[in-house]
Order: C-alpha cells, then structure tokens, then sequence
C-alpha cells in the first residue's frame, strides 16, 4: 500500500517506488545511494517504570531527505528485522499493525494534527508468529525526526555531558531554531517541547483521540504524535476511557493524557537539568516553572479548542459553560464526534434535535449556550463550528474491519476508509456510515494491542 500523497510531497517519483528497485527498498533488503541505516538508541518510561535501554529493535532509520518543501523528513523502516535491541524479539512485524499506523497517521493528518505518517506498507510474504501465524509486512514511516523525550534520558544516562549538548544544540536547530536564540540552550528546548507537547495533547483531547501508550519513549521532541499500537478513537465520552489490553490500571486513559504530558515533560527536565544551570536548585526551579506554564498553555488550547467547537467567540463571558457541557455528556455517555455536528445542525434548523438527550440539564445548557451565540449569522457559526468538529473519524469498528481485510489480502476497505479519513471535516452524501459509532456490543468488548 503506497501513499501516494506523501511521495509526491517527499518528491519520491511513484513509478519508481512501485518498481522492483523501489520495492527493494521500502521492505530493507536495498539500501538507497548515500544512506548509511542505524537503529537508534533511546531509553525511556514504560507504564512509570525505567528502562534504561530500549532502542529500535525492529526499526531501522534509513537516513532524511529534503521534501519539496525544503522540510527535512527521516524516512524510518518499521519491521525490517532484528538490531541490537531486539532483547529477544524477531524485528518483525505484522500487517495489521503497521496498516493501522497507515490509517491512523493519515487521520491525524486529515485532522490537522502534528503526525508521522506511513510512505508504504509492503507485504514480505513472510508467517510471523504472534499470538497466530499472521502475514508479515515493514512500514515505511516518514517524520520530523525520531527524536524523543528517552533520547535526551539515554544521553543523560550516559552521564555524557558534551554529548546532551550536541543533542540539545541540533534538536533546538532542526525543530526550534527561533528557540536556539532564547538563553539557555536546555532550558529553551524543554519550553519549546513544553509548548508543542501541550498544542499536539490538546488536539488529541479536541477530537476524543487515546494514544494508548504514551510513554516517554513515545513522545518525540518535534511535537509530532508517533507510534500508534493500541491507540482508538472515543465513541461514547468517558474520561476513564482506556483500550489497551495491557493498560490495567488506565494509567493513559483519555482524561489522564494532558497529566502524563507533563509527566514525561518532567522526565525530560530531569535528563536537561545539568545543562540547565549549574546550580541544582535554579535548575530545578526553571524547569518547575516551565512544567507548570504547560498547564496553563494546554489550558488554553483546551478552552479555545471547545468554544470554536461550540461556535463561541473567545473569551466568553459563560465562564463555565465548556465543563458544564463536559459534565452533561459524560453523564448521558454521548457521542463525542457526533455531538458537535448535530449542535451545528440544530442551530441551522437542518435538525429536529441533537444527539443529546433532552434532559433538564441539557435543556438549561443550550438556552445558555444559544444565548453566547452572534445571533447575527447563525448559518456561518455552523459552518466555521463543522470546520472544528469532524464528520468522520477513525471508528474503531471500522478500523478493525479494514485491518481483518487486509490481512487476509483485500486493501479495498482500508483505501476506501483513508480515502474518507483524509478530509473529515466536509461530510458528504453515501457516507453515513463513517459517521456512525460502533454498535454497543462491539463498543462494550473493544480492545487494542501494541502489535509487537
């Protein structure tokens, strides 16, 4: 499955990608002109716990190339075989899994939201042996880099001072530059990280999006959202939504993703103090200091984020009336997506009522929610609130029967399920379905699996 979109923006030429030569390279067994691939080290917080070196065991970073944008991407393989941190793994890896990432990274990116995305996945031919013998396949995965908050952990781990440096100074130059002028090297690369973190973290929450394992090795420095093994798309609004099958203790449940945001941010800040200032404490206390302004920054991109979705200029003058709406879909166990639109529809009288029950609550809610509107042009507050609130999302029901497809070899439902997915906000005759939320027996059983 190539990604046709992407090549051209990559300026890869797509005739040469489908060619044997192009193939060669997409799956690891040629490696282009000039390319010299590693597997790059990073440690990291899994679930809370240290690991102090985890690395690419069934990836390989192929090396970068300049876009048509003049944009520096890394192009990364994703099940190419073992590498020295494998511990025991078979560095490979299955079709449904990495089609996944295909449809997930491009949904993210349908959505406006910072993403690596999938350039090919490309059968093997090859029975991996999980759980089942299953069809085994390499992604292709272009991004900003590969660089990660268990990156700058490794090189703290090394106690090699001149090294974090060197990380510090080319992260700041490849994603920060206007930051690389801002003081303190380290102490400006854990603001600008602090800031992209908390945007990217507001946009997952925006659209009802549960990464699944955010952990530290997880959370690029670019700001990007990366590695997408159990992550879903929230039906029914619930906080304490989780579908990992290996998150028991919902420790990355929907409502926990803007803490555990500033949780790894803290992790990075303990890996930069040294580099920060000499002295401990002021070390300690300007990275208490940007650790608590993230809070505020997601803050505002949570507030933001939900008055445009609700149609309501900014500021408004209802102080509460974002958490009171929270409050009544978490209630009535609403329809996250659904709900935006049918607001919109209400209001341009498209729809009798909303997908909201009608209950005194909400009744109150929408004569003060009706009443911070312009009552100038309703039609275009509809229209700018749809331009915030997509008609269609990644449904898991509808991912899982794309990846079931796929991996017995049909790729129809999975281009037809991207083909939607790549502009969600305009909804269109013929696709009902997308926009519908699994049926409650799927819902009530649904998990995920990392995949590895």
């Amino acid at each position: 499955m190539l990604n046709e979109p992407l090549a051209l923006d990559l300026g890869i030429d797509i005739d040469w990608l489908r060619s044997p030569a192009g193939i060669a390279m997409l799956v690891g067994n040629e490696i282009p002109p000039g390319a010299a691939p590693v597997a790059q080290a990073y440690a990291g917080h899994q679930f809370g716990g240290y690991s102090p070196r985890l690395g690419d065991g069934r990836a390989l970073l192929l090396g970068e190339v300049l876009d048509v944008h003049g944009c520096r991407r890394d192009l990364h393989l994703k099940g190419s075989g073992r590498t020295p941190f494998a511990r025991g793994g078979d560095g490979k890896a299955a079709v449904g899994p990495m089609i996944r990432e295909y449809v997930i990274g491009e949904a993210l990116h349908g959505l406006g939201i910072p993403t690596t995305r999938a350039l090919a996945v490309v059968a093997t031919g090859e029975i991996i042996r999980r759980e089942q013998p299953l069809p085994g396949a390499v992604l292709t995965r272009v991004a900003a880099s590969h660089l990660r908050v268990g990156t700058c952990q490794y090189a703290a781990a090394l106690d090699d001072r001149a090294g974090l440096e060197r990380l510090t100074d080319y992260t700041l130059a490849r994603h920060y530059p206007d930051a690389a002028r801002d003081g303190v090297p380290a102490l400006a690369l854990l603001r600008a990280v602090a800031k992209a973190q908390a945007s990217l973290i507001a946009q997952w929450m925006l659209v009802g999006f549960v990464h699944g394992v955010m952990n530290t090795d997880n959370m690029t420095l670019s700001g990007e959202s990366i590695d997408f093994g159990p992550c879903a798309f929230m039906d029914a609004f619930d906080p304490a939504t989780v579908f990992s099958s290996i998150d028991h203790q919902g420790r990355y449940a929907y409502g926990n993703q803007p803490a555990i945001g500033q949780w790894n941010l803290a992790r990075l800040a303990e890996a930069l103090l040294p580099l920060i200032d000499e002295q401990q404490e002021r070390a300690i206390e300007l990275a208490t200091a940007t650790l608590h302004d993230y809070v505020d920054i997601y803050n505002a991109h949570w507030q933001a984020g939900m008055l445009a979705k609700l149609g309501i200029a900014m500021p408004s003058t209802d102080a509460t009336i974002v958490d009171d709406f929270i409050e009544i879909i978490t209630a009535q166990r609403t329809d996250f997506t659904a709900s935006f639109r049918s607001l919109a529809d209400s209001i341009r009288g498209t729809a009798p009522s909303t997908t909201i029950d009608d209950t005194p609550a909400f009744a109150a809610w929408s004569r003060r929610w009706r009443a911070a509107l312009s009552p100038t042009d309703l039609a275009s507050i509809a229209d700018a609130m749809d331009r915030r609130s997509p008609a269609y999302v990644a449904r898991n029901h509808l991912v899982e029967a794309a990846l079931e497809a796929a991996t017995a070899g049909d790729l129809s439902s999975t281009e037809r399920l991207v083909d939607v997915l790549r502009d969600p906000f305009t909804s269109r005759p013929g696709l009902e379905t997308f926009a519908q939320p699994a049926p409650r027996e799927f819902t009530d059983r649904y998990q995920t699996f990392c995949g590895t």
